[in-house]
């Protein structure tokens, strides 16, 4: 089989299944090929369906036979976060507690794609319960990244992330509490898109009315995020945050003239350390920025409440989240899990109190902040891929951390606020690893980074810089 076919986009493979040139088995099949190859080399793709996914793919091109479409995903492979629920297939949280764990339904995540005719192949690599940006857990391992597979692919959604720069499937779903989509497609030369809270509407869910963490698409272009999102977004009679727009609106063309438009630039997001390979390697945004038309102003926001604001409400999910395991299973917890949930346990109802208020006042600050400028820009994270070997960054030119996740604010600032981000394929490092550019845009306005995200990519062609290991 083929695997060339591997190496299209989504949308170029959607056409191609259009109109029959290829069937949704010869993709599948060229896609099981590519994982077999390169799948033990990088251990993005944990737990493997071929089976079922035979099946949905027949299922595809029956209904192609008969001249229907399933939807906008038709015959399309897909992986699945190992933190979202798949019926009837392992999901374990990266969790040794939950290694044999088979879920009877699946999530509104994985459902929707279903709808929508993706053929899902398996199950992405992630952190145990998704904490930390270095995907590695006592059940599969450490998922190495594609451009050196000596360093880490980031995370949380690091298997997805590299399942997609590896070309062994166009399309994987993520979640992003402090970074979880846009680290690892920063890492991998990939694009991870944060929505706006509710556009992606999580079900089941624990929390009906604060969308910091979400779940939302990657792939290997901004194009093929749009056509994800016409599967995944619009809202949901279970989650009465989410947005009632049609996912529509991701149709058509991302075309759109920029003359005028007013981004706000920072390279180290207001004063935050940022390694100087990040620095040197996104030199050139402004001007790339420039040339698109828009008219790029050094200045940032004030979010100094938004370290506080994210570490106060992260350990309060932690705690009602996982405080039970504390009991039952603690020996079997990471201890940056241990960490946070008891951190969550020692808050007072006014620490929670405070941190919500702080999150409301930083958010409107932020709003008007945005009827100047359209767009911040900044980088997605403030050192390039590390050693897999480290499970986390302790120091960044000479500032230390107190704790895991504080090497991660470049992402996790912006969580705060809830606002549209995506991770753009921007530079590579001297030594040869991916950098992205982070683009937010305004509450709601998800569309409009989708469409600077979709120019940035194609005045640069960084995105089609492939890793070696694929040649080999």
């Amino acid at each position: 089989m083929n695997e060339a076919l591997c190496d299209l986009t989504a949308i170029e493979m959607r056409d191609l299944l259009r109109v029959g040139e290829i069937s949704a088995r010869e993709l599948l099949d060229a896609h099981l090929k590519r994982i077999e190859r390169i799948n033990p080399s990088v251990n993005a793709i944990v737990t493997l369906v071929p089976d079922l996914a035979a099946e949905r793919a027949f299922k595809a091109d029956e209904a192609f036979a008969r001249g229907e479409s399933l939807g906008v995903l038709h015959g399309l492979p897909v992986v699945h976060k190992d933190l979202v629920d798949t019926a009837g297939v392992r999901t374990t949280l990266g969790s040794p507690i939950f290694k044999n764990r088979v879920p009877e339904h699946d999530d509104l995540i994985v459902e929707r794609q279903r709808e929508a005719g993706a053929v899902m192949v398996g199950k992405s690599n992630t952190p145990e319960f998704g904490a930390g940006s270095q995907t590695f857990n006592e059940v599969f391992g450490v998922t190495s990244n594609p451009y050196n597979t000596s360093f880490t692919c980031g995370g949380s959604s690091g298997g997805a992330a590299v399942a997609l720069a590896a070309r062994m499937v166009p399309l994987a779903d993520g979640s992003d509490l402090g970074g979880s989509l846009r680290n690892p497609a920063s890492f991998c030369n990939v694009v991870g898109f944060r929505p706006s809270g509710g556009r992606v509407p999580t079900v089941p869910n624990t929390d009906l009315w604060v969308p910091m963490s979400t779940t939302g698409p990657m792939a290997r272009t901004v194009s093929d995020i749009a056509l994800f999102m016409q599967a995944i977004a619009g809202p949901h009679h279970l989650a009465p945050s989410s947005n009632t727009e049609s996912p529509a609106i991701f149709a058509g063309s991302l075309e759109r003239d920029f003359r005028g438009v007013k981004v706000a630039w920072s390279p180290d997001l207001g004063g935050l350390p940022v390694d100087m390979a990040v620095r040197t390697a996104l030199a050139d945004v402004p001007n790339t920025l420039s040339d698109l038309g828009c008219e790029v102003v050094e200045v940032w926001p004030d979010l100094s409440d938004a370290p506080e604001i994210f570490q106060t409400l992260r350990a309060w999910m932690f705690s009602f989240k996982y405080a039970p395991l504390l009991e039952t299973h603690r020996e079997q917890l990471k201890d940056t899990v241990v960490w946070n949930a008891e951190k969550g346990l020692s808050m007072s109802m006014r620490d929670h109190a405070e941190a919500c208020f702080k999150q409301a006042r930083m958010f409107a600050q932020l709003q008007r902040f945005m009827n100047e400028f359209e767009f911040l820009a900044c980088p997605v994270t403030q050192v390039p891929p590390f050693s897999k070997d480290i499970e986390y960054i302790e120091e960044i030119e000479g500032v230390r951390f107190d704790t895991y996740i504080d090497w991660m604010r470049s992402c996790s600032d912006i969580s705060t606020t809830t606002h549209p981000a995506i991770s753009v394929p921007a530079a590579f490092t001297g030594d040869g690893l991916p950098v992205g550019l982070q683009l937010i845009g305004r509450s709601r306005q998800d569309r409009s980074v989708l469409e600077l995200a979709h120019a940035y990519e194609q005045s640069t062609g960084i995105a089609q810089r492939r890793p070696a290991l694929l040649d080999s």
